[in-house]
């Protein structure tokens, strides 16, 4: 059985910073692709970075390029997301997903609320 676990969220304030993470287990760690999505409230669910399996290649979504880091530790099968100066627009669910060939696997989200 594959489970991702979200953790980390919670409310902040405007240019504060908050890390996530994303416990993964069921699937081999090193051989998995990452990424982190989020969905606000009335909104679609959006890309927001990924990591590949290999050699450290990272994308972002254009809004939080320079702002939001995404990493992994392959030691602890744990991926993470590191966010600084945030926004009330980054208000949202935020999910870890985990791809391996075809397959995908989601977590079940961490709520992050930025107030004004």
């Amino acid at each position: 059985q594959v489970d991702l676990v979200e953790s980390g969220g919670g409310l902040v304030q405007a240019e504060d910073s908050l890390s996530l993470s994303c416990s993964v287990s069921g699937v081999p760690f090193k051989s998995v692709g990452l990424a982190w999505f989020r969905q606000a409230p009335g909104k679609e669910r959006e890309f927001v970075a990924a990591s590949a399996h290999f050699g450290g290649v990272t994308w972002y979504h254009n809004s939080v390029k320079g702002r939001f880091t995404i990493s992994r530790d392959n030691t602890k099968n744990t991926a993470f997301l590191q966010m600084s100066s945030l926004k009330p627009d980054d208000t949202a669910v935020y999910y870890c997903k985990a791809i391996m060939g075809r397959s995908a696997y989601w977590g079940q989200g961490t709520q992050v609320t930025v107030s004004a």
